[in-house]
């Protein structure tokens, strides 16, 4: 099933950076404006997805400085 959403896009100093409208915590980059809407499927598609592959599941936790 297709599913369709409104990207909005920028292009920051070295990337593209792109958001959807209706899942704002779904947010991506890329080095081009084709690579962004890539990533954008993807990152889409894991963060929707029901069932986490075996492979995706957490095996520890680490903290990291932001």
């Amino acid at each position: 099933m297709e599913t369709k959403s409104k990207m909005v896009y920028w292009k920051s100093e070295k990337f593209w950076v792109g958001k959807l409208l209706e899942y704002p915590d779904i947010m991506t980059q890329g080095k081009t404006l084709k690579e962004l809407e890539e990533n954008m499927k993807e990152a889409y598609m894991l963060m929707t997805m029901e069932d986490v592959p075996e492979e995706r599941i957490t095996k520890g936790e680490k903290k990291i400085e932001v």
